[in-house]
Protein backbone atom coordinates (compact mmCIF):
# COMPACT_ATOMS: atom_id res chain seq x y z
CA UNK A 1 0.00 0.00 0.00
CA UNK A 2 2.84 2.43 0.66
CA UNK A 3 4.12 2.05 -2.90
CA UNK A 4 0.75 3.16 -4.35
CA UNK A 5 1.31 6.85 -3.55
CA UNK A 6 0.96 8.94 -6.72
CA UNK A 7 2.30 12.42 -7.20
CA UNK A 8 0.23 14.76 -9.34
CA UNK A 9 2.29 17.43 -11.11
CA UNK A 10 0.12 19.92 -12.99
CA UNK A 11 1.28 21.06 -16.39
CA UNK A 12 1.15 24.56 -17.76
CA UNK A 13 1.44 26.34 -14.40
CA UNK A 14 3.33 29.61 -14.78
CA UNK A 15 5.50 31.11 -12.03
CA UNK A 16 4.81 34.69 -13.14
CA UNK A 17 1.93 36.60 -14.69
CA UNK A 18 2.22 36.89 -18.44
CA UNK A 19 1.04 39.57 -20.83
CA UNK A 20 0.47 36.86 -23.45
CA UNK A 21 1.55 33.23 -23.66
CA UNK A 22 5.29 33.04 -23.00
CA UNK A 23 5.79 36.79 -22.55
CA UNK A 24 5.92 38.34 -19.08
CA UNK A 25 7.46 41.39 -17.44
CA UNK A 26 11.01 40.04 -17.70
CA UNK A 27 10.61 39.40 -21.42
CA UNK A 28 9.04 42.85 -21.86
CA UNK A 29 12.15 44.45 -20.32
CA UNK A 30 14.43 42.34 -22.54
CA UNK A 31 12.49 43.25 -25.67
CA UNK A 32 12.56 46.96 -24.77
CA UNK A 33 16.37 46.72 -24.58
CA UNK A 34 16.42 44.91 -27.94
CA UNK A 35 14.09 47.50 -29.48
CA UNK A 36 16.36 50.31 -28.31
CA UNK A 37 19.30 48.52 -29.93
CA UNK A 38 17.25 48.16 -33.14
CA UNK A 39 16.41 51.87 -32.94
CA UNK A 40 20.11 52.70 -32.68
CA UNK A 41 20.81 50.61 -35.78
CA UNK A 42 17.94 52.37 -37.57
CA UNK A 43 19.35 55.77 -36.58
CA UNK A 44 22.71 54.79 -38.05
CA UNK A 45 20.95 53.70 -41.24
CA UNK A 46 19.15 57.05 -41.36
CA UNK A 47 22.44 58.92 -40.99
CA UNK A 48 24.20 56.82 -43.61
CA UNK A 49 21.48 56.27 -46.23
CA UNK A 50 18.89 58.96 -45.46
CA UNK A 51 16.17 56.59 -46.69
CA UNK A 52 12.90 56.83 -44.73
CA UNK A 53 11.53 53.47 -45.88
CA UNK A 54 14.70 51.63 -44.89
CA UNK A 55 14.70 53.32 -41.49
CA UNK A 56 11.05 52.44 -40.80
CA UNK A 57 11.61 48.82 -41.83
CA UNK A 58 14.68 48.63 -39.58
CA UNK A 59 12.76 50.03 -36.57
CA UNK A 60 9.82 47.69 -37.06
CA UNK A 61 12.11 44.71 -37.64
CA UNK A 62 14.01 45.51 -34.46
CA UNK A 63 10.81 45.65 -32.41
CA UNK A 64 9.31 42.52 -33.96
CA UNK A 65 12.60 40.60 -33.77
CA UNK A 66 13.24 41.47 -30.14
CA UNK A 67 9.72 40.39 -29.11
CA UNK A 68 10.07 37.12 -31.03
CA UNK A 69 13.51 36.40 -29.57
CA UNK A 70 12.30 37.02 -26.01
CA UNK A 71 9.05 35.03 -26.17
CA UNK A 72 9.35 31.67 -24.41
CA UNK A 73 8.29 28.41 -26.04
CA UNK A 74 6.68 25.32 -24.51
CA UNK A 75 9.99 24.34 -22.89
CA UNK A 76 10.12 27.70 -21.07
CA UNK A 77 13.12 28.79 -23.14
CA UNK A 78 13.51 31.80 -25.38
CA UNK A 79 16.19 32.44 -27.98
CA UNK A 80 17.83 34.92 -25.59
CA UNK A 81 17.82 32.31 -22.81
CA UNK A 82 19.32 29.68 -25.10
CA UNK A 83 22.11 32.01 -26.22
CA UNK A 84 22.83 32.84 -22.57
CA UNK A 85 22.96 29.13 -21.73
CA UNK A 86 25.36 28.47 -24.62
CA UNK A 87 27.66 31.30 -23.52
CA UNK A 88 27.57 30.14 -19.90
CA UNK A 89 28.38 26.57 -21.02
CA UNK A 90 31.25 27.81 -23.19
CA UNK A 91 32.77 29.76 -20.30
CA UNK A 92 32.42 26.82 -17.92
CA UNK A 93 34.50 24.42 -20.01
CA UNK A 94 37.91 23.69 -18.61
CA UNK A 95 41.00 22.14 -20.15
CA UNK A 96 42.46 19.31 -18.11
CA UNK A 97 45.89 18.33 -19.42
CA UNK A 98 46.93 14.83 -18.39
CA UNK A 99 49.63 12.29 -18.98
CA UNK A 100 48.85 8.72 -19.86
CA UNK A 101 50.40 6.37 -17.34
CA UNK A 102 50.69 2.63 -17.30
CA UNK A 103 47.67 1.65 -15.21
CA UNK A 104 48.48 -2.03 -14.68
CA UNK A 105 52.30 -1.87 -14.63
CA UNK A 106 52.66 -4.28 -17.56
CA UNK A 107 55.02 -2.23 -19.68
Amino acid sequence: MLNDINLYIPTGVKAENELFNGFGKRELFQSIIGSLFGGAVAALLWLIAGNVALTVVAVLSGIFGSVMMCTKDQNNQSVVDQIGDMLRFRRSQQIYPYRMQDEWGMR
